[in-house]
C-alpha cells in the first residue's frame, strides 16, 4: 500500500503547529522550572515528548500501514514538525516577536536550542539537534504503537506514571514526609528535583505492570465474583463499600491539611455537578448559569448566621449584635429550600426554550443575580461589593466542638456528597428519572407518551438549584465571607466541563470530573494560569476521542456503542 503523503504532511504540520503554540503560550518555559526526571528531563521538554511521542503514535495508528511504511511516514512527519520548530527559532529575533508574544523570549530560545546542554555558541548545532529529537521522538511514538498489546500498554501507563509522578514531586515529597518510612522512600524515588534515575525506572516498571496486571486479570477476577454463589457476591461486595469507606475517613489524616482543603473544593465542585448532571445528563437542560444558585446558598447562610451589622439578628436589632453563635444548621435547609425555589422560579420563563437557547437564557439570569447583588438598590441588605464578612464556622451540637479545619470540612462535604449522591442516583433510576431522559431524548415524543412536560423540567431545575444551595452554604461557612465576585461564571462553565468529561448522567463520572478537573489543576497551582487552556484541550480531545466522557452511563454508553456499530445502508435503500 502506498503512503498518503498529504496526511502524513498535514500530521507534520500538526506536530508543529501544536509545538508553536505550547512554546508561545508560555507553557515551554513556564514548565521547564520544574523536572521531571532530576537533572535530566525538564518539564518544558517534557512537553515536546509528549507532543513528538502522541503523534507518532497518531501517525502509525491513523495511516494503517504495515511497520515501514509507518516509520517512513512517522520520519517525514517529525521532520516537518522539527523544520518548523526551527523556523519558530529563527524568526524570534529579527521579526522581534517579543513585541507580540511576551514568552517568545531568549530562555525559550535556550531551551529550544539545548543551550543548557551545548552552550550559547553552538545554536546552530542546537536547531539540528532539535530536529532529531522532534524526529526520533516521532519514530518511537510509532514504534510503541507496533509493539505487542501488553507490551505496548505497559510502555504507555509507564510514561504516564512516570511523568504524574515527575509533576507532583513536591506534593508527594510533602505526604511522604510525614512518615518515617515514606521519607526513605521518597529518598529513593525522588531527586534533588524530580524523580531520581532509579526512582524513574522504579517508577516506570512497577505501574506499567500493575496496568498489565489489571488488564490480564481483571476479567478473570470479575468472572471469578460472577461465579460466586449470590450471598458471597453481597459479602464481598459489603467488603469493598467498608475497605472504601475507612479509606476516604482516614485520607485526611494520610495527606494533610493541604490535601485535605483541596478535597474540601473537590467537594463543593462535586456538589455543584452532581446537581448539574440532573439537568443536564438527565433531562437535557442545558443551564449556563448555574452559579446563581451557588451564590443563593451562601448569600443565605451569610444573612443568616454573620454578627455584622448586615446579619439576621442584626437586622432586628438595629445595630451589630457582634454575637459568635452560628444557626448555621438551622439555615442549612433553608438555604436548599431557598435555592429550589429559586431554581423553579427561574425556570419557569424557559420551559419552551431547547438547546442553545436555553443555555444563553440561563446564563443572562445568572448574570441578573450577581447585578442585582452588586447594585446599591440592595447594597444595604446583601452588601454590594464589599460583600458580607464574619461568617461564624458551624459549630458541632452537643459538643461545642468548631467545624474550622480543613479537614472538618472534608468529612462535612463527605457527608454532603454520600446523602445528594444517593438521592440523585434514587431519582435517576425512579419515575421521574425515566422522565427525565425521555424528555432529554425527544419533548414531543415524552409529551405524547403522557409525561407532564413542565412539572418535570421544573422539578430538574428545582432539584439541581438545591444541590448547589448545599454547596454554597457550606463554601460560606468554610471561607467565612462571601463577594459577589467569588461566584464568576467561570464556576458554571467549570461545572459544565466536569460533567461532559466525566460522562454526561453518570454519577461516579461526575466524581471522575471533578477530580481530574479541580483537583490536578490545584496540585499544580503554580501553573494555574493554564487552566483554561487545560480545560479546552481536554474538552477537545474527549469529544474527539471519547465523546462519552471517562464513565459515561450505561444509557450513553449504548447509543454510542450503537452509533460505531451501525453499518451504512445500501444505495437506495432508506432506514
Amino acid at each position: 500500500m502506498k503512503l498518503d503523503w498529504k496526511k502524513v504532511a498535514q500530521f507534520g504540520g500538526i506536530t508543529g503547529i501544536a509545538i508553536l503554540y505550547v512554546c508561545l503560550v508560555g507553557m515551554v518555559e513556564k514548565f521547564d522550572q520544574r523536572d521531571v526526571i532530576s537533572e535530566v528531563l525538564a518539564m518544558g521538554r517534557a512537553l515536546l515528548v509528549v507532543i513528538g511521542l502522541g503523534m507518532g503514535y497518531v501517525v502509525a495508528r491513523q495511516l494503517k500501514q504495515k511497520i515501514g511504511p509507518a516509520l517512513v511516514g512517522s520520519l517525514i512527519s517529525g521532520l516537518i514538525g522539527g523544520l518548523i520548530a526551527v523556523f519558530l527559532v529563527v524568526i524570534i529575533e529579527p521579526l522581534n516577536m517579543r513585541e507580540m508574544f511576551v514568552n517568545a523570549s531568549p530562555a525559550l530560545i535556550k531551551i529550544l536550542t539545548f543551550a543548557d546542554i551545548l552552550g550559547e555558541e553552538s545554536r546552530s548545532t542546537g536547531l539540528i539537534l532539535l530536529i532529531g529529537f522532534i524526529t526520533i521522538l516521532s519514530l518511537l511514538g510509532t514504534a510503541i504503537h507496533f509493539l505487542p498489546n501488553l507490551l505496548r500498554r505497559w510502555v504507555i501507563a509507564g510514561l504516564i506514571a512516570v511523568l504524574l509522578m515527575g509533576m507532583l514531586e513536591e506534593l508527594l515529597t510533602v505526604i511522604m514526609a510525614r512518615y518515617d518510612l515514606s521519607d526513605a522512600v521518597a529518598d529513593f524515588i525522588f531527586g534533588k528535583k524530580g524523580l531520581s534515575n532509579l526512582g524513574t525506572l522504579t517508577v516506570f516498571v512497577i505501574f506499567g505492570g500493575l496496568h498489565v496486571l489489571w488488564v490480564t486479570q481483571s476479567g478473570k477476577v470479575k468472572t471469578g465474583i460472577s461465579n460466586l454463589p449470590s450471598p458471597q457476591q453481597r459479602g464481598l461486595n459489603w467488603v469493598f463499600i467498608a475497605t472504601g469507606i475507612i479509606f476516604v475517613l482516614i485520607l485526611p489524616q494520610i495527606v494533610g491539611s493541604y490535601i485535605s482543603q483541596i478535597l474540601v473544593l473537590v467537594g463543593l465542585f462535586l456538589l455543584m455537578g452532581l446537581g448539574l448532571n440532573i439537568e443536564i445528563g438527565l433531562a437535557g437542560l442545558l443551564d449556563l448559569g448555574f452559579v446563581g444558585f451557588y451564590a443563593i446558598g451562601a448569600y443565605i447562610v451569610g444573612l443568616f448566621t454573620s454578627p455584622t451589622e448586615l446579619g439576621l439578628s442584626s437586622v432586628i436589632a438595629g445595630e451589630p449584635t457582634g454575637a459568635s453563635f452560628t444557626v448555621f444548621w438551622a439555615t442549612i435547609p433553608l438555604a436548599i429550600g431557598v435555592s429550589a425555589l429559586s431554581g423553579v422560579f427561574l425556570g419557569i420563563p424557559v420551559l419552551r426554550m431547547r438547546g442553545d437557547y436555553l443555555a444563553i437564557v440561563t446564563l443572562g439570569l445568572a448574570e441578573i443575580i450577581r447585578i442585582l447583588v452588586l447594585s446599591d438598590f440592595l447594597r444595604p441588605v446583601l452588601g454590594g461589593a464589599q460583600g458580607i464578612l464574619s461568617i461564624p464556622k458551624p459549630v458541632i451540637a452537643f459538643l461545642d466542638i468548631p467545624i474550622k479545619d480543613p479537614s472538618h470540612f472534608y468529612y462535612l462535604i463527605i457527608i454532603g456528597c454520600a446523602i445528594i449522591g444517593f438521592i440523585a442516583w434514587r431519582l435517576q433510576y425512579a419515575r421521574i428519572g425515566r422522565n427525565w431522559m425521555a424528555i432529554r431524548e425527544d419533548e414531543d415524543v415524552a409529551q405524547a407518551m403522557g409525561i407532564n412536560l413542565i412539572a418535570s423540567k421544573l422539578l430538574a431545575f428545582g432539584t439541581g438549584a438545591a444541590f448547589a444551595g448545599l454547596a454554597g452554604a457550606i463554601f460560606a461557612a468554610q471561607v467565612g465571607s462571601i463577594f459577589p465576585h467569588s461566584f464568576q461564571l467561570l464556576i458554571s462553565i467549570n461545572v459544565v466541563c466536569l460533567v461532559i468529561i466525566g460522562g454526561v448522567g453518570s454519577i461516579p463520572g461526575v466524581v471522575i470530573g471533578a477530580l481530574v478537573l479541580v483537583e490536578l489543576p490545584e496540585l499544580l497551582r503554580e501553573f494555574a494560569e493554564f487552566r483554561l487552556l487545560i480545560y479546552g484541550g481536554l474538552l477537545v480531545v474527549m469529544m474527539l476521542v471519547k465523546p462519552e466522557g471517562f464513565w459515561p452511563s450505561e444509557v450513553v454508553r449504548r447509543e454510542f456503542n450503537e452509533a460505531d456499530e451501525a453499518e451504512p445502508l445500501p444505495t437506495g435503500q432508506t432506514a
